[in-house]
């Protein structure tokens, strides 16, 4: 049996290509059951705000299989394969949108991200997020080649993030939220598009073709419009990602800006800033003290003197001291 100087073999082809495209009928069932499974335990784990609930469905999940094999047919130039593979991968995804918003359905208030970390987590994705997607996708495809270090697949499988984000596109639609739909969308159109690119260079790299050609396979012609398509994909979800990013480092000078500021004008009227942060494009200031009333207007100036004339801005005061109550038991 032909070995390349990767130590990839014809045997580690068979069993990959055996593992990622699902051509057999139980293998496609198999991947349909665990995939309703993952979507209703990732589902009830962003409602419940469990993150051990939602890392369950991480393992659970079978998406990053039909990934990797629309990697393995890139790279192997198997057009029928790439199709399948990239069918799959959508059917799943709709799959799991549609049972988050039945879910959804089911839950009283609303699942957003002002009142759910599992969904605060999911719906505002940075370019941190798609350098995190390539490492990880890269230890997927490296633990997939190398059957001998295949124990870490199930870490690989917790650090990307698949079907949690679709669930929170369900769950976020249904709760009228979009803009936080489209968030989450992005982040799993950021982590497959990374799981392909480095996917794909991992195999390419570990001569893949070449193991293939060797064992007898058919392998077509590897054309460089591909590298390239892939290469564009993954710029196309770094633009966002990139804005998101600036926008957060927006945020964290506003709010280094307005700290101060807010300080002095809350200690001028014996009152204590207890925090200062931005919200969906909102400096938001919450303050506590005695009464009467600390005034709004007098902030809004200070801020605009600071330069934030532009920065739209909310106060919200607790008015009150604090009493101690004697709740000692009377003496008999």
């Amino acid at each position: 049996m032909m070995t390349t100087a990767s130590g990839v073999t014809g045997a580690d082809i068979e069993r990959m290509a055996g593992a990622l495209f699902l051509d057999q009928p139980r293998q496609r069932s198999a991947f349909w059951a665990l995939l309703v499974l993952a979507a209703v335990i990732a589902g009830a784990g962003v409602v419940a705000d469990s993150v051990a609930t939602v890392i369950g469905a991480m393992i659970v999940a079978p998406l990053m299989t039909p990934i990797l094999g629309t990697a393995l047919g890139l790279v192997l130039a198997d057009r029928r394969r790439v199709v399948r593979s990239a069918v799959l991968v959508v059917a799943g995804a709709v799959v799991v949108v549609a049972l988050g918003y039945a879910l959804g359905l089911l839950v009283p208030g609303p699942i957003v991200a002002d009142t759910n970390t599992q969904v605060a987590g999911r719906v505002d994705p940075k370019l941190i997020d798609l350098v995190s997607a390539l490492a990880t996708g890269a230890v997927g495809a490296f633990a997939l080649v190398r059957s001998d270090i295949s124990d870490a697949l199930p870490g690989v499988a917790i650090a990307i993030s698949l079907v949690p984000p679709l669930s929170v596109v369900g769950l976020t639609l249904e709760s009228g939220a979009p803009a936080q739909a489209a968030g989450a969308l992005l982040l799993f159109a950021t982590n497959v598009t990374a799981i392909i690119a480095t996917g794909t260079v991992v195999l390419i790299g570990y001569r893949v073709r070449a193991a293939a050609l060797g064992a007898g396979q058919p392998v077509g012609r590897l054309r460089a419009r591909t590298i390239v398509v892939v290469a564009l994909l993954v710029l196309v979800v770094a633009v966002p990602l990139g804005l998101g990013s600036y926008q957060v480092f927006r945020d964290q000078a506003i709010v280094a800006t307005a700290q101060p500021v807010a300080d002095r004008w809350a200690r001028a009227r014996s009152w204590q800033v207890v925090q200062v942060s931005m919200q969906r494009g909102v400096l938001r200031v919450a303050a506590v003290g005695p009464p009467p009333g600390a005034d709004a207007p007098s902030l809004r100036r200070a801020l605009d003197q600071a330069g934030l004339a532009e920065v739209p801005a909310r106060l919200s005061l607790v008015v009150g001291g604090t009493r101690e109550l004697d709740v000692t038991r009377p003496a008999t």
